[in-house]
Parts: structure tokens; sequence; C-alpha cells
């Protein structure tokens, strides 16, 4: 992400703008808590006239029984004060608080389903735990604002305005004076705050690369354990967070000094005022109620800066967390719906897959060719597997054909249509994937199942675990079907986990089946069974697979073998044996190597 810690001053609020849109449709919200906020400033204001007059009915001559009615009338106004005062302050904190929970959610909502729309290019160069960072307390620095903070300062604009103008009305001639050296407060208020700013950008920073430190390594646990590295991570993070600290540390220390130096210097310009007001009542120039009145004035004043000093600080903040989350909003995937997407033509049998002349190079790693001008067609319902090295663009086929990406020259065409011309949503319906690392959700069996096809019945959801030869072991689980499996399905083995996920492409039924070595974490017997239900489900379809265990592609209709990124071969297998290159090559290795092994294993039988 940019860094935007060196904008100028004049830019400091534009930052705030990117809330706008999320502030917009509580517009009569807004509306009702900015009237509930100016009367509660205004009943505020009434109540150094209310005090004026009980002063001074309090010191006018009369009997006592005239001066007791008077006081009475006086207390009565001041009650009446409070008592709005009490409402209005209620209803604005209500109004305020609501609409800082509200927007808070709709911001974090809204980051979050973008993000989740970024193609994998987004998720090469932003970390997780960053973007988590951003949802999360940033988010919350925000709200504090909107909910809060503004609120606040807003109030206190109009009280300090509302002060300031009666002092000036009252004691033109003192005001003047006072005015003069607040003016001189305001350039170095400016400066501070501009630099409180870039340090809030930068602490929010730091958190974040806490938040990512934490993510990656909290994900990785069981190979940060079994390396014992837990001593040199939690040391990694520690440097990570005394360096939150201690960008936390300077910020906090500007700010401090920020608050100290606007306070006192207003501090001492109403003292000034208030010193000139005592000479004003010796000289009998105002009355002692005047005096009481510009005390109490001069007391909305100073507490009103004292607040606009610590709300500025709370704004500038939020400026900066607000450019991060814009950020965020601000990144658009390469990869997007067409202007005017075609529909998907259906055919019988699965789907005719076509690549024509396809280039492409990973945006991270522009100067090497993923896939070199591959040209390959796959009829409806043939199952063609993938072969090759690490590296040749086996899984860089699969990312294509789902759109994860887009290829820099060539085309994609499912049943004609290009790849491009379709709707992410049509695209991605029509294409089962059972990745090699299967990925469970923190949910129930049945749930985690359902992801397939959400609509999908319980009866139908039973039928798939049923074909991935899933449904016994489901069973067994504590609470069978409704059993939570943690996180990332920790209380499952491999080849549970991947069993999951075949039920959970079965259950989608789709006319393309991507296998990415989809029996890799089976024992024997388990991939013996799941060969099965994956070859029943095969019909009527077509299916690519990759393949890395060539023992399980042997019925393939067509076997493709890729060298860094192009098409070195194609047939079956006996064919491609027989042909003696590369694929020759692997099939030796591998069924050298098993026959190896089986050969010690009965050794090891005889001898025992």
């Amino acid at each position: 992400m940019s860094s935007t810690t060196d904008r100028p001053a004049s830019k400091q609020a534009r930052s705030l703008r990117g809330l706008v849109p999320f502030l917009r449709p509580y517009r009569g919200r807004i509306a009702l808590a900015v009237l509930t906020l100016l009367l509660a400033a205004l009943a505020t204001l009434a109540f150094p006239l209310a005090l004026r007059g009980l002063i001074d009915a309090g010191f006018e001559a009369g009997n006592p029984g005239e001066r007791l009615m008077a006081l009475r009338e006086h207390f009565l106004a001041m009650f009446a004060v409070g008592a709005a005062l009490g409402i209005f302050s209620a209803s604005r904190f209500y109004m305020v608080t609501w609409l800082g929970e509200r927007v808070t959610a709709d911001l974090r909502n809204a980051i979050y389903t973008h993000v989740l729309k970024q193609s994998p290019e987004f998720f090469e160069t932003t970390q997780t735990g960053e973007v988590l960072s951003r949802i999360t307390t940033d988010t919350t620095v925000v709200q504090t604002v909107v909910g809060s903070s503004l609120s606040m300062g807003l109030r206190n604009v109009v009280m300090g305005i509302g002060a300031l103008t009666m002092l000036v009305v009252t004691n033109p001639y003192v005001m003047g004076q006072v005015l003069g050296i607040l003016v001189l407060i305001v350039a170095p208020a400016l400066y501070f705050g501009r630099r409180v700013r870039k340090l809030s950008r930068a602490s929010q920073d730091r958190v974040a690369d806490t938040s990512a430190i934490a993510a990656e390594v909290l994900n990785a646990v069981t190979v940060v354990q079994s390396y014992t590295q837990e001593g040199a991570e939690a040391r990694r993070f520690s440097a990570a967070s005394e360096a939150a600290f201690d960008t936390a540390r300077k910020r906090t220390k500007v700010r401090s000094f920020l608050v100290a130096f606007i306070i006192t210097g207003v501090f001492g310009a109403m003292l000034w005022g208030l010193y000139q007001g005592t000479q004003a009542v010796i000289a009998g120039k105002i009355s002692a109620g005047h005096l009481g009145q510009t005390v109490v004035y001069v007391t909305l004043l100073v507490s009103s800066v004292a607040v606009l000093a610590e709300v500025w600080g709370d704004v500038l903040r939020a400026a900066g967390a607000t450019e991060r989350l814009i950020e965020l909003m601000n990144a658009r995937s390469p990869v997007g719906d067409p202007a005017q997407p075609q529909s998907l033509p259906a055919t019988r049998g699965g789907t005719r897959v076509e690549f024509d002349r396809i280039g492409f190079h990973y945006p991270s790693r522009p100067q090497t060719a993923a896939l070199d001008q591959l040209s390959l067609t796959i009829e409806p319902g043939e199952t063609v597997a993938l072969v090759g090295p690490s590296g040749a663009g086996k899984t860089t086929v699969f990312q294509l054909l789902l759109r994860f990406y887009d290829p820099q020259s060539g085309q994609i065409r499912l049943n004609g249509v290009p790849t491009q011309q379709l709707s992410l949503a049509d695209l991605r319906a029509s294409v089962g994937l059972v990745p090699q690392d299967s990925i469970i959700f923190s949910t129930t069996a049945m749930e985690n199942i359902r992801y397939g096809r959400p609509e999908a019945t319980d009866e139908e959801v039973m039928a798939a675990a049923r074909a991935a030869f899933a449904d016994d072991f489901i069973r067994a689980l504590p609470e069978g079907y409704q059993s939570f499996l943690g996180e990332r399905g920790v209380r499952l083995s491999g080849g549970q986990r991947q069993r999951i996920s075949i039920a959970r492409a079965m259950l989608k039924n789709p006319p393309l089946l991507l296998l990415d070595e989809a029996t890799s974490a089976l024992d024997a017997e388990s991939e013996r069974v799941v060969q099965a239900a994956l070859e029943a489900a095969m019909l009527d379809r077509t299916t690519l697979v990759i393949a890395h265990r060539l023992a399980t592609i042997q019925k393939a209709d067509r076997i493709v073998v890729l060298e860094a990124g192009r098409i070195v071969d194609i047939g079956r297998h006996d064919e491609l044996v027989a042909r003696g290159g590369l694929y020759a090559k692997l099939a030796a290795m591998q069924f050298g190597l098993e026959d190896e092994a089986l050969g010690r294993a009965r050794a090891e039988a005889v001898t025992a």
C-alpha cells in the first residue's frame, strides 16, 4: 500500500471525506443529532444569563419577601435550563452513538466485501494480517470519531463561538485583547496538528505489522512448534510491538504537548480577560451578576477549547485510519465482470474447454512465463490429466480457468464463449474445484459440505457425503453432521478433510470439475474408495486433473505433459510410456520407487 503520510496540512481534513458515502444514507438522523446538539449547546449558553439574573436579584434593593420571590423565579428558570440540557444531551448521545456504530458496521462490511472480490494479485502484495488490522483497529478509531468526538467537537464549537460572542458583545474592549492573544496560538497548533496526523498514520501501520505477524504465525503454529521457533517468533512479534509502542509514544508526546500548549495559552488569555473584568466591577462599570456571567462564559470558552484540542487529536488520528481504509476501498481487481456479460450455453455431457495460444506471467514474476503459447482443446465429458515437474504450469491452468487471473495473450473459451465475456458468478458456478489443501471452515460438517450448494437439503448433503465416502466418519463424530469441525478442520485427519472437500464439489454438481491432486492426503484404502467415487463423479462432465501420483490417472482419456509452461507431449498412459519422453522418466521414477519400497517391505516381512 502506498504511504500518504507526507500530504500537506491543507489536505488533513480531506481524508475524512471518504466517510461521506457511508454517512449520506443517514442524513435524517444526522440532522436530528445536529438539532439536539445545537439545542444542548444553546441550553448551556443560556445558563450564564440565568445565573446573572439570580446574582443581580440577590443584590437588588427591596424587602426580603420581594427578593425571595425574585430568587424563586430565577431558580426555577435555572432548573428549566438544566432539565432542557439533560434531555437534549441524552438525545444527542443516543443519536450520535447509534450513528457511530451504524457507520462503522457499514464501513467494515463494505471493506470486507470489497476485499473478498479482489484477485489473488492483491494478496501477493498485501498481507492478510494487515487487512484484518484495517478492518478492525482502523474502523474502531473511525467509530470513536463519528460516534463521539465529532459531536463533542461540534457542540463545543457552538458553545465556544457562543461564549466568545457573548463575551465580545458584553466586554468588547477586553475581548479584543484576548482575541489578539488567541490568534498567536493558532499557527503553532496547526503545525503540531500536522505532526500528530503523520504519527497517527505511522502508528496504525505499526499495529498492522503486528497483526500481520500474528496471523502468519498462528496459521502455521504446528510448523513453528515442530522447529521449536516459539521463542524466535515471540521475539519477532515483541520487536514489532515495541516499534508500534515507540511510534504511539511519539504520537502521544506530540499530542500531549499540543493539548498543553492550547489549554495554557487559552487559559492565560482568559485570565487576562477576567482580571480586566474584576477591575471593571471595582470601578462600578459592570454589576456583580455581569461579572458572574463573564466568569461562566470564560469557563465555557476555556473548556470548549480544551475539548476541541482533544477532539482535534482524535480527528487527526481518524484521518490517518480513514486514509488506510479508503486505500482498501480504492483497490481495483484487474479481473472483473464485462460490461455486457454473455450467458454460458448449456451442453450435454460436460463443458467444452479451449485454450488458444495462452501466454501468462504472474504479476510478481513478470520475467518468467508461467504458460507459453499453450493451446489445448478438451471435449465435453473428457477426462484430461495435467502432469509435469513443479513449476510446469499445471496450477496456473486452473487459476486461469477460474479467472483468478487473466492471460496476457490468447483466449480461454467455455462452450465457445471467451471466459472474459462471462460474469464471474456464472463462470465459477459452472466449475467445481477440489484443491490439494482442503479448506474446512469453522462450522459443522453439514454446513461445510453445503458450502458447495447453499440451498441444498440435508438429504442431498448426506448423499454427497456418502458418494465421497465421508458419511461413516461423519456419523462417528460426537454430534454427527452437526459436529463442529474446529478452525481449519483441526478435529479431522488430512484424509477426512479431503473427503469433505470432495463431497462439497459433488454437491455442487458442476459441468466442469477441477481436481488438484484430490486424493493426495488419503491412505491406500481411502484412496481406492474415493478414487472410485471420483470416477463416478466424472461421468457426464468434463474433468481436469492435476496429478503428481501417476498411478491415479492411468485411466484418463488423455494425459497432457507440461514443462516450463509448454505442452511437450499428449497421449494415454501406455502411449506416453512407450515414447520414452518426460512422462516415461516420471513414470519410471515413481513406479520404480514404488516397486523398490514394496520389495523392501516383503523382505522385512520374511525376515521377521
